[in-house]
């Protein structure tokens, strides 16, 4: 029988770590880190943060060593591009009794620069890329890791409305410390052992939300968008098995659940970065301006890099690469895709 890990840890401010700390907080004393003095302090005095109530089991620290002496069950929440140097910050004070579950829905580069994606002479292999899980294990010692996925938005379950999530890892008692720490009335945990099919459907599935926000951002309707969401839930298959993962972990929450919701909601990062987009902005000042990170940006320079290594048919990520990266017309890739000469519809089962 799995217990409540008392306090629990949370790194990461956040809007999902902060809906995920609140979520936790029904259950248990939570430990939230902040690299900022001033959200801290104002998650401490007022327990407000983000224009949001935050429970008073809520205690905010600016010290690590004090989330993993205090935490024994840990949820690490930050953008992709900080999640290798935060492991290696916190890696020396966590040990093998740890159990970290992380919230991060992307992918690490290992011994590449974010620049070396831009040299067509440099190839990106599998060699090159981590899972966040990966970090986890590669930046300490400990070895019960798992992730939360599934459809997430955080302005949803800060407001409290009815939500789900997936905990995927090897471990039945990484599962069980996810699923009894987050279980509410209005909160369902899932579980699944395909802990990097988990990962992938979390990474992937923002790329086919860009390419929807730029769909809903041009007026195009309902059709196209579903057309959309389909045939890019086939390429998120067509990676997952070209890295290592099994068909059936696209087809749950993790996968069609994540992302008919982020494809489809303006509170998400990536549906209102192509939004943006197809508005007429560029992907430079895009991110310029947006307060939060929109993961399937950089997961979609990786992707690019994977299907071309991996020799993959992904035209979907192909043109949205030209798009966001090349400069492509949204009007010719919409031409193009809507020509595009599939053979046939579902052949990944």
């Amino acid at each position: 029988m799995a217990t409540i890990h008392n306090p629990v840890g949370v790194i990461g401010a956040g809007s999902f770590g902060t809906a995920i700390a609140n979520t936790l907080a029904q259950n248990a004393d939570v430990l939230l880190f902040s690299r900022k003095a001033e959200t801290v302090e104002e998650i401490n005095n007022s327990h407000r943060h983000l224009n949001v109530d935050l429970s008073p089991r809520i205690r905010a620290t600016p010290d690590l060593e004090q989330v993993a002496r205090e935490c024994t069950l840990i949820f690490p929440i930050v953008p992709s591009t900080a999640f290798r140097r935060m492991m290696h910050a916190l890696g020396p004070f966590l040990r093998p009794q740890h159990i970290v579950i992380h919230g991060t829905k992307g992918f690490d580069l290992k011994d590449l620069e974010e620049s070396d994606l831009n040299d067509p002479n440099i190839a990106v292999t599998r060699d090159n890329v981590r899972t966040m899980s990966e970090v986890v294990l590669e930046e300490s010692s400990v070895v019960r890791v798992g992730c939360l996925s599934g459809p997430n938005l955080a302005a949803e379950i800060m407001a409290g409305q009815p939500a789900a999530t997936l905990v995927g890892s090897r471990f039945r008692e990484v599962i069980q410390a996810g699923q009894t720490a987050l279980t509410s009335p209005r909160f369902r945990v899932f579980g699944s052992y395909d802990l990097l099919g988990a990962e992938l459907a979390g990474a992937l599935k923002n790329i086919i939300a860009l390419g929807s926000g730029v769909l809903g951002g041009l007026g195009l309707g309902r059709n196209i968008q579903g057309l959309l969401i389909a045939r890019g839930l086939a390429e998120m298959v067509y990676f997952g098995k070209s890295l290592g993962a099994e068909s059936k972990a696209f087809i749950g929450v993790a996968g069609i659940g994540d992302l008919v919701t982020t494809a489809t909601s303006s509170n998400s990062r990536n549906y209102t970065f192509g939004t943006r987009l197809a508005k007429g902005e560029t992907a430079v000042q895009i991110r310029e301006n947006m307060p939060e990170l929109a993961e399937g940006v950089r997961t979609l320079r990786i992707a690019k890099q994977l299907a071309r290594q991996n020799k993959l048919h992904v035209p979907i990520t192909d043109t949205l690469h030209a798009v966001v990266f090349e400069g492509l017309a949204v009007e010719k890739a919409l031409e193009y895709l809507m020509s595009y000469p599939y053979a046939v519809d579902v052949d990944f089962l």
